[in-house]
């Protein structure tokens, strides 16, 4: 196995001896454990990082003591750090999982730069992969969904990508490591486990070579998504025009292409518009010039032979219904790439996909209810008030905001269960309230 991620390793120009130090993210597990054996064997200078993220009360603490007295007994540096995990997802409304997903890589930023490190090594292998493949699958994805896991992304790499989880086992037994076990990977009520101890064990009552085959047709469609960029980028830079803020496709020849629709997509994705919503542009083709479609970010308007997207005026009729002197800032952020959590509350993050326009703030009215964050009930905005024993003099100044007229926000204090932000989130709508 050695032998086999080293290959891997200059295969993919994923790391350099003589380049710096490499931060190996350890969690005591066995990926993580052998991860820093081979790369230490492999001739790597690796610093051992490790999250405390205290999720599994005492499991937690005996995870850190053990990745302690590893990297004590490698004779390398021991960095890591505590997370008050469960308060972090509260406070900014998402998952346990994207919480402990962006604390844990904003310090790996963080200690590599401090370090001047190479890159962030982690521990995820073959089947890591391929449940990350299935689980896109079952809730919705595009190509790119499919091409699962990458073996770098920035600085962030992953050696043990085409490993599968019983050649850890056997390189364990191997070279006798230790490692700890993480006592929640047995349980079928995290999803990821699901199909690492339910779904694959059927597929693989189908074809026993599942694992095998899954791992090639990755790799075929992650040649296929590389052609597939490759037209995309050809058929832009024949197509659209840009400028320094509006894009405009050009409508006769967009609709050439058998596949326009997601052409269309691709080229528009990034200015927040969905799959629904190429659909809905796309039958208006051949409508009467005039006619607008809004993104959280932009517009489309559709000319005579151009379709032309420019940004969004963000309190304008179309996007924002005030009834004072407030209005909304908004923006679409992907949340692989660009998503950072605000620590501002007159900032939020919302499932863009899950709210519509024209969005409205207003004061507060005595019959207002919604579903705060963290309670599955709806509640009266008066009795959560009360709760949070708010005075009349502030309680005449709060504002909510509303979506097809039920409240998203409660500026400032909450937002509502129904649209926060989930690991199957795809884009995130961000909203701030600033005074007009």
């Amino acid at each position: 196995m050695l032998q086999k991620v080293q290959h891997f390793i200059q295969e993919n120009q994923l790391l350099v001896s003589e380049k710096g130090p490499v931060i190996v993210g350890v969690s005591g597990g066995s990926d993580s454990v052998v991860l820093l054996d081979i790369l230490l064997k492999a001739g790597y200078q690796c610093l051992a990082a490790h999250c405390n993220f205290h999720l599994r009360t005492t499991e937690s603490m005996r995870d850190q003591e053990f990745v302690s007295s590893l990297a004590k007994k490698l004779n390398i540096p021991f960095m890591y750090i505590d997370f008050q995990t469960n308060s972090y997802a509260k406070e900014k409304g998402i998952s346990i999982e994207m919480a402990a997903r962006e604390l844990r890589y904003d310090w790996f930023e963080k200690i590599c730069k401090e370090h001047g490190a190479q890159a962030i090594a982690t521990g995820h292998h073959l089947d890591d992969n391929i449940e990350t493949v299935l689980f896109n699958l079952t809730r919705g994805t595009g190509l790119k969904g499919l091409t699962g896991i990458q073996a770098r992304n920035g600085k962030i790499v992953r050696p043990l990508l085409s490993s599968s989880r019983k050649e850890i086992k056997q390189y364990i037994a191997a070279n006798q490591l230790e490692f700890v076990e993480d006592s929640s990977n047995a349980s079928t009520d995290i999803i990821r486990n699901k199909f690492r101890h339910v779904i694959i064990p059927l597929l693989e009552e189908i074809n026993p070579s599942f694992r095998s085959t899954c791992k090639e047709t990755i790799e075929n469609l992650q040649g296929a998504y590389k052609i597939y960029q490759q037209e995309i980028a050809a058929i832009r830079n024949d197509i659209v025009h840009t400028s320094d803020t509006t894009l405009s496709v050009d409508y006769f020849k967009l609709i050439q292409h058998e596949e326009y629709q997601t052409i269309l997509f691709e080229l528009l994705k990034d200015y927040g518009f969905n799959r629904d919503q190429i659909g809905q542009i796309s039958k208006c083709f051949q409508a009467e010039p005039g006619k607008r479609f809004h993104s959280g970010t932009h517009c489309l308007l559709k000319d005579r032979n151009q379709l032309i997207v420019r940004p969004n005026v963000i309190n304008s009729d179309d996007l924002l219904d005030s009834t004072d002197n407030n209005r909304l800032k908004i923006r679409i952020l992907n949340k692989d790439i660009d998503f950072k959590l605000s620590k501002d509350n007159k900032t939020i993050h919302l499932d863009a996909d899950k709210v519509n326009f024209p969005l409205k703030i207003r004061k507060w009215q005595e019959a207002d209810y919604f579903y705060p964050l963290g309670m599955k009930g709806k509640k009266k905005l008066s009795d959560f008030f009360i709760d949070l024993k708010i005075n009349r003099f502030d309680k005449e100044n709060i504002h909510v905001v509303l979506s097809n007229n039920q409240i998203v926000w409660v500026v400032g204090l909450r937002i509502d269960e129904r649209v926060k932000v989930t690991d199957e989130t795809k884009r995130i709508l961000e909203i701030k309230v600033v005074s007009g």
